[in-house]
């Protein structure tokens, strides 16, 4: 099971990170290897220093981290130029991070910029840890020395808040202590990730799933990421996502598809979370657009109800 884990500066989220990997997750920290492939004596660093000088070399030959986020914080261009030396090496890290967890598994990947790059169809589940911008600012100061001036600067140059919300399967308020904090992540096991990776390693759906708000906007959201991961799953074969409440509170989805999965694609929607049930797709229907396929879909999420 795939869990993507993200939230602003400040939120929490490393937090989180841990409280889920005492409950047995594996953790891929994408700041850890950001900061691992530039290590000294690494072929990142040595590609770094070619690229940026000296000026960005540490007094004792590692990487002067302060001098490098002056320099490209701000400048796309260079930004760009060091993402082109460093992400090629981060996600080949992350890669072999996630294959070494065994397929029953769990992994979160702890991604500060999952929201910017547009990865919640990556995983099966998306949270988000949300603290207000000010209380962030503050504990950003009290923890680690981070100036209110230089804080907001790195906010405001993030994903905003309604962004994060709408790329969330599910949201965590740590305004809180952190015993409210270590209570949410326990419910939030007990009751979505460990019945979900149950469900996804026996390739079925989820019962009695948790009902969710029948706010409009939340079900367009909602709609809009499962859309997302089936067309990931199909290797982006035309999908249509229909929202559907049927009682009020309860959310169903409908899928238009431009021809039946192959078995292949069956298999892949299995794995992404959507399992078939017995011989036959579950919900299978009378097509209701000329010369497509209309499907009713199971989920393995126990959140929320398809």
């Amino acid at each position: 099971m795939r869990i993507g884990l993200t939230g602003g500066m400040g939120s929490g989220k490393s937090s989180v990170a841990r409280l889920l990997a005492e409950r047995g997750a594996v953790v891929v920290d994408a700041d850890r290897i950001a900061r691992e492939v530039v290590a000294a004596g690494t072929p990142g660093l040595s590609a770094v220093l070619a690229e940026f000088g000296p000026r960005v070399r540490a007094a004792g030959g590692g990487l002067d981290r302060a001098a490098l986020a002056g320099l490209v914080f701000g400048d796309r261009a260079a930004l760009t130029r060091l993402e082109a030396i460093t992400h090629p090496l981060i996600w080949a890290e992350a890669a072999r991070q996630f294959a070494a967890v065994p397929a029953d598994g769990i992994v979160v990947h702890d991604m500060p910029l999952l929201v910017e790059k547009r990865m919640s169809a990556d995983y099966h589940l998306v949270i988000v840890v949300l603290v207000e911008a000010a209380t962030r600012v503050a504990r950003l100061g009290a923890a680690r020395g981070v100036s209110a001036d230089d804080a907001w600067a790195r906010i405001n140059a993030q994903a905003t808040d309604v962004e994060r919300r709408a790329a969330a399967d599910v949201l965590i308020d740590n305004e809180g202590s952190e015993a409210d904090l270590e209570a949410a992540v326990d419910q939030l096991w007990q009751d979505v990730i460990a019945p979900f990776a149950g469900h996804l390693a026996a390739a079925r759906p989820a019962p009695d799933a948790r009902r969710i708000s029948a706010d409009a906007v939340a079900m367009a959201q909602r709609a809009a990421r499962v859309s997302a991961r089936i067309r990931v799953a199909l290797d982006d074969e035309p999908v249509r996502l229909t929202e559907i409440v049927r009682e009020p509170g309860r959310l169903a989805l409908a899928l238009e598809l431009s021809q039946e999965p192959s078995a292949t694609g069956m298999q892949s929607l299995a794995a992404a979370g959507f399992p078939q049930v017995g011989d036959r797709l579950l919900g299978c229907c009378d097509p209701v657009w000329p010369g497509r396929i209309a499907l009713a879909w199971p989920g393995a999420d126990p959140g929320v109800a398809h």
